[in-house]
């Protein structure tokens, strides 16, 4: 008898470089234009060929396992997919997580990106063709940039994706406040401020000169509005800035906030500077696309099929 084999994938985490965001849409969503770029922290999935129903759990215990969490809800978008009835079957997934929740980080869409090349490949009919591109953009709107990774220009809600030369290295440091943003109310207070034209101090966010010939500024168009209720943010910054980082910014909808810096050294001083500053400081890289996407392919290569 063959014992079932655990395959583990990673699921990398992401900043945004740069999120302008346009006015609200009669569609209910908001125009954007940002630059993704990867990071080396990631979650693990482990997957497990097995008899029975789909199964999601997780190391921490304040994550949701049912159509809460996306890697759930991948499960099930596939399944039907292919041509299944009923419940997804035949997996066990564990999920190790290590990115932080509500930070903006991409964690939530990352796990269901990496969830779909890995089902994809345990669970496709042989011969069939599964669009797991499609499958992702269904999901949400980050999930098909996880299955991309590195530098990429996104468009429309995020999911029209243009690969970018990848970003030279960079030492990355996260500084997190002690309180997290949903994504909903981050555009909620971006809506209200620019109906009253409110205002919050962002200041200047540095630039990183060497990428494609001319400086890359940095600015995130809804620090302003979660600053404005959470002023941590501007504290979070305002640290990685006094530690030397070259540039600083909130990513995505927040609250994590990051600085980037030349080496490993300086991040190690920074994060220990942003320790002490009352911070949780978490000391990562950046990742080129090949990176990212050596982790899919990786996966489909190595693993067995399951008619």
């Amino acid at each position: 008898m063959i014992r079932p084999r655990t395959t583990r994938i990673r699921a990398y985490a992401k900043i945004n470089l740069s999120l302008r965001v346009g006015a609200l849409q009669a569609d209910g969503f908001h125009p954007l234009q940002t630059v993704f770029q990867s990071l080396a922290l990631h979650d693990t999935l482990q997957i497990t060929p097995r008899p029975g129903p789909f199964e999601l759990t997780c190391s921490d215990p304040g994550v949701p396992v049912d159509d809460r969490n996306l890697v759930t809800r991948a499960a099930r978008e596939l399944w039907s997919a292919i041509g299944r009835a009923g419940q997804p079957r035949g997996v066990a997934v564990h999920l190790a997580k290590h990115i932080p929740m509500q930070a903006g980080l991409g964690g939530g869409s990352s796990d269901a990106a990496s969830a779909l090349s890995a089902l994809a490949r345990l669970w496709r009919p042989r011969g069939a063709r599964v669009e797991v591109a499609a499958i992702a953009a269904r999901l949400g709107s980050d999930v098909p940039y996880f299955l991309l990774g590195g530098t990429a220009l996104g468009l429309s809600r995020g999911e029209e994706l243009y690969p970018l030369v990848d970003l030279p290295a960079f030492s990355v440091v996260l500084a997190l406040p002690a309180f997290g943003v949903a994504t909903a109310d981050a555009y909620r207070w971006f809506d209200e401020d620019r109906l009253t034209q409110a205002t919050a101090p962002q200041g200047s966010c540095g630039a990183i000169s060497a990428w494609l010939g001319h400086p890359l500024r940095l600015v995130n168009d809804l620090e302003a509005p979660v600053a404005r209720r959470h002023p941590g943010i501007v504290a979070a910054r305002r640290a990685l800035e006094a530690a030397g980082a070259e540039a600083a910014s909130m990513t995505g909808s927040g609250s994590a906030v990051f600085g980037l810096f030349a080496g490993e050294a300086a991040a190690g001083r920074a994060a220990r500077a942003v320790a002490a500053a009352g911070f949780v400081a978490l000391p990562t890289r950046t990742v080129d696309r090949r990176t990212c996407q050596r982790v899919h392919f990786s996966f489909a290569s190595s693993s067995p099929r399951h008619a």
